[in-house]
């Protein structure tokens, strides 16, 4: 993206119109919006992502949980097959809703 003093080098006399003076103000908002456009975007995904790791974190705190009810009483023992397959999938799942590319 070219700079206004690129743009203007030969010309820079037309950066005295007040057409070409609203064109550059508006320019710098739309930049503005860009910028914050983007933030949010990211801070948004960062919140996604925030909340899937508190998941998966909630999920192998119940998953050990068990494994300590086996070991202490004798229940019957964790399905590690099927909870990493659905912590598989939740994560998969929730990066293709939030648009997060792994």
């Amino acid at each position: 993206m070219k700079s206004v003093r690129e743009i203007f080098k030969n010309k820079e006399y037309l950066l005295e119109e007040p057409e070409v003076t609203q064109l550059l103000d508006y320019c710098d908002e739309l930049q503005d919006e860009i910028v914050e456009f983007k933030f949010q975007k990211i801070n948004n995904k960062e919140l996604a992502m925030l909340d899937m790791l508190r998941e998966v974190i909630k999920g192998c705190n119940e998953i050990e949980k068990e494994q300590m009810e086996h070991q202490r009483f004798g229940y019957d023992a964790p399905d590690y097959q099927a909870t990493i397959s659905n912590l598989k999938n939740y994560i998969y799942e929730r990066c293709r809703d939030e648009k997060i590319y792994l």
